[in-house]
């Protein structure tokens, strides 16, 4: 690190790492409750679990943004955070409203809307935290000896991030309205401005990592940032096929649902191009996988996965099914989480001043997590296939389909194993590096 307050990063990592564990044993409940062993129903019945997956994944996943501005902007904008204590609070009342989410879950206190979950009063709260984290890092960039396209990108999905909560917070007393301004919420974030924020960060790791030009890769984001707002926002769309909207939105959610592999295809032809134009050979080579690896499996992920099934005509038969769980462990996987996983590899050496670069553990972590997510998206997609056959077009009962389908949970609970060992060896080697201290000061 150049500046004593990219420590504050660290916190953010360290909880975003422990949460994601915790979203790991939830999804492993789920697992097994598909197979019919749901020993803690009473203690944690299905749809709370359900609700406690998803969410814990929002959560850990925005505090590894958090702590990537907090690293980042510092050093893009050349100066130091305006304000560590707003930031230590700004955390700590972020896992407060999380901690008390997952409680008021479990207490079947909740929205009842899917994946916004939250009670009422704690989208307050997380609204005034999430604005209290924008104005840290905001001040911090206004205050800076520089500006440059990387912080401005990541600034500006951060700042998106917050502005498209706010219609999740609208109340409807029409479901399918209620449903329509849902989904510009959790479309528009996971396709739209969190992409923006991939973009920021990954553009900042290339710049690091490989030493290719800075203004080379900033173009690049700029043409991502073109893509992303041509095919994302108008590709919210394919969720309102069947909610009773308009039927126009058949041909609109079709047609830009398509497009949005661009996005992702652009990125990854982005992290391949610049690691070979790099002069650089700089020594964190983890880093360096992870980063390529994000863009590469997001574009599998979500971009081919996604438009496997966005069409209506095959949307008609998927949605709501074990198809789109697919698409949707394995997109978040490549486009969200292990991009957080390559800043976090790449700022920890930073802050610690130890260099555990590359070790069989790294390398085991990377490749058991890939390997791991591979089946289970496999796993997911044959349940789904065959759930939509008999389900959908054999009209087979519901349960009864489920009991058919429950050998696949049985290979998605042994792959999950795999990619859980990848995770764990992860997280030891991230405690492994020990606190940031002011000593690790570098001038890389």
């Amino acid at each position: 690190m150049k500046y004593k307050t990219q420590k504050v990063a660290y916190w953010f990592f360290a909880s975003a790492l422990l949460l994601f564990a915790l979203q790991l044993v939830f999804g492993f409940t789920m697992g097994f409750a598909h197979m019919g062993y749901d020993g803690l129903h009473e203690i944690s019945p299905f749809n709370a679990m359900r609700a406690t997956h998803t969410n814990l994944l929002v959560v850990w996943l925005i505090l590894g943004f958090m702590g990537a501005a907090h690293y980042i902007i510092p050093e893009e904008a050349q100066t130091e955070l305006y304000s560590v204590k707003l930031a230590y609070i700004q955390l700590i009342t972020f896992l407060a409203v999380g901690v008390t989410a997952i409680i008021c879950f479990h207490l079947n206190i909740w929205e009842g809307r899917k994946f916004l979950e939250i009670p009422r009063p704690l989208d307050y709260l997380v609204v005034i935290n999430v604005l209290t984290f924008l104005f840290n890092i905001l001040m911090t960039l206004f205050k800076g000896k520089r500006q440059t396209t990387t912080a401005l990108v990541l600034s500006m999905g951060l700042l998106f991030l917050a502005l498209l909560y706010l219609p999740g917070m609208i109340w409807f007393d029409s479901q399918t309205l209620d449903s329509f301004y849902r989904w510009y919420v959790v479309h528009l974030w996971v396709e739209g401005v969190w992409e923006l924020i991939m973009g920021g960060i990954l553009a900042f790791l290339l710049i690091k990592i490989t030493g290719a030009d800075r203004e080379v890769i900033e173009k690049w984001l700029y043409v991502i940032v073109g893509l992303t707002f041509l095919s994302g926002i108008l590709g919210t769309g394919h969720h309102f096929y069947y909610i009773g909207a308009p039927s126009y939105w058949l041909w609109i959610g079709g047609i830009f649902s398509a497009l949005e592999p661009l996005a992702f295809l652009a990125m990854a032809l982005f992290a391949i191009n610049m690691y070979r134009k790099g002069e650089k050979k700089h020594p964190n080579k983890t880093a360096l996988t992870w980063t390529l690896g994000a863009a590469i499996v997001s574009f599998v992920g979500a971009g081919l996965l996604g438009a496997a099934h966005t069409l209506p005509n095959v949307n008609l038969y998927t949605h709501g099914t074990l198809v789109t769980a697919s698409h949707a462990h394995m997109a978040f996987w490549g486009a969200y989480a292990m991009i957080v996983l390559a800043i976090i590899s790449y700022a920890m050496p930073n802050l610690t001043g130890r260099k555990l670069y590359d070790n069989n553990m790294t390398r085991m972590a990377f490749w058991l997590s890939n390997i791991g997510m591979v089946g289970m998206t496999v796993a997911f997609g044959v349940a789904g296939v065959a759930q939509v056959y008999m389900e959908r077009i054999m009209g087979v009962d519901f349960m009864e389909t489920q009991l058919e389908i429950q050998p696949h949970f049985l290979i998605l609970i042994l792959c999950a194993t795999v990619f859980s060992t990848g995770i764990i060896l992860y997280i030891i080697n991230f405690f492994q590096y020990g606190r940031p201290t002011d000593e690790a000061l570098i001038t890389e």
